[in-house]
């Protein structure tokens, strides 16, 4: 059996079939309206099911009727209920090193520490916050200038050879967290909002996330890449100004490499300052 909704949820479930186990039931959240028409859209995970011929629920009760000896959990984004931990086994890829990044956006959350490395973790799934005992860990180095969905992916990748590995091998006895706890909360929408009164380094991490936006001449401009530039460029520049594609920070400067302004497609930064002729000492922000 197996619970889990996003795209990151995909590889897993293909890997579990690829190597032979059998998959009595899919659960997935239900079907969302997306798109201008209003038309309801499967999840990825769903998608994926429906493609290997695997029957699918978005009920998790349902799970307690197909005698399924474990349950493995992937980016489901939803409280699995304590009567059903009870009656099913279940397991839990996660993507971090637990315990640290317990919580929703774990991936999100360690680039915006500055973290070094990251992992995978394989868990028994208990009904407190990623507080399960651990069958096992793949670490992974975070690159310098990688952003979530790269590292994700990588993530993705490692955490279903880690499962394939460990259900084929039998899990054995997981091991209990070691270590101090910290807690990965969602992002808010508000967090991806560039302050340039905040050090170049937050906000190239900010930057990473893939969501980070500004705003010039009112409007909203979404920064997509950047890079932190070579030590003394642009120095002088107030928070916000605007040289050429760099900017000012409140400690060193940020150079704009991809953009998306409102209401139009990516582009270089190059493209859109020879477009918007940003002025001398005009900025960013508000």
């Amino acid at each position: 059996m197996y619970l889990g909704s996003p795209e990151a949820a995909v590889a897993p479930l293909e890997a579990l079939v690829g190597a032979g186990f059998d998959v009595a039931l899919v659960v997935s959240q239900p079907d969302r309206k997306r798109g201008r028409g209003g038309g309801l859209v499967p999840t990825p995970v769903k998608a994926a099911a429906s493609r290997l011929g695997l029957p699918v629920s978005d009920r998790v009760d349902d799970v307690l009727a197909v005698e399924a000896d474990l349950g493995v959990v992937v980016a489901y984004g939803r409280l699995v209920r304590p009567h059903v931990l009870a009656e099913l086994e279940l397991v839990n890829l996660h993507f971090s090193l637990l315990p640290r990044w317990r919580g929703a956006a774990p991936v999100e959350r360690a680039i915006l520490a500055g973290d070094d490395e990251t992992g995978v973790c394989l868990m028994r799934l208990e009904e407190g916050l990623d507080t399960g005992p651990v069958y096992g860990c793949q670490r992974l180095v975070i690159r310098p200038d990688e952003t979530a969905s790269e590292l994700r992916r990588r993530l993705v990748a490692r955490g279903a050879a880690l499962l394939v590995d460990a259900l084929g091998a039998g899990l054995g006895d997981p091991l209990p967290q070691e270590g101090e706890p910290t807690y990965a909360a969602k992002i808010d929408p508000a967090e991806l909002h560039l302050d340039w009164s905040r050090p170049a380094v937050e906000l190239a991490r900010l930057v990473r996330l893939e969501q980070a936006w500004t705003t010039f001449r009112g409007r909203r401009l979404k920064v997509l890449r950047a890079a932190l530039p070579e030590a003394g460029v642009a120095a002088e520049l107030a928070p916000g100004e605007i040289d050429g594609v760099v900017v000012g920070t409140g400690h060193g400067a940020l150079e704009l490499v991809v953009l998306q302004p409102e209401g139009k497609a990516p582009q270089p930064a190059e493209a859109w300052r020879h477009g918007a002729r940003p002025a001398r000492h005009e900025r960013l922000g508000p």
